[in-house]
């Protein structure tokens, strides 16, 4: 009886190592919590941060400022307000941003395709809850970039009659080629 119950314990013993054990993995590095926390301080700061189309244009003349233009740099290199520069979005991290916009209170005008209207070619209409101002304006308060203006107006990409010509000025691939 006891071969019995040691070969038995053997075998246990044996089947239980010969499993292979799960691979346990790391918690990610991701914060729902902290992302809600600072949502919300970026929603107070935010209320502070729209500008008219007139606003807009008057800040993008004064030294330093800086247009960002965050869709994908096929969209960009084919259309954008002139003058703006690129980081797609799904790029951003600390060290990217970093790079392009070294000092952190450098004014940021930003811009998506809800604010441009009249031309789905180049800027698609997106949900308004998921517009690209948002995660843009709420990225940016996160690393640090607070002096950020988000554009708060609906503007015409084309003119509406022949003899006007859009508050804002294009360019990129398909704007050169017209």
């Amino acid at each position: 009886m006891k071969t019995l119950n040691l070969i038995t314990l053997i075998i246990l013993a044996s089947t239980l190592f010969a499993q292979p054990q799960a691979k346990k993995y790391p918690a990610s590095d991701i914060d729902y919590p902290g992302f809600v926390e600072l949502t919300a301080e970026a929603e107070e700061h935010r209320k502070t941060h729209t500008v008219s189309v007139q606003q807009f244009l008057n800040m993008v003349k004064d030294e330093g400022t800086i247009i960002l233009d965050t869709r994908s740099e096929k969209m960009y290199k084919s259309k954008h307000v002139k003058g703006a520069i690129h980081l797609n979005f799904s790029d951003f991290t600390a060290g990217k941003l970093a790079k392009l916009i070294p000092n952190k209170n450098t004014r940021i005008l930003i811009y998506c395709n809800n604010n441009l209207d009249k031309d789905e070619t180049f800027f698609a209409r997106k949900s308004a809850p998921l517009a690209l101002n948002i995660p843009t304006f709420i990225n940016l308060y996160g690393y640090g970039y607070k002096n950020v203006y988000e554009l708060d107006a609906l503007v015409p990409t084309i003119p509406l009659f022949d003899k006007d010509k859009p508050a804002l000025e294009f360019e990129g691939a398909a704007v050169n080629n017209k």
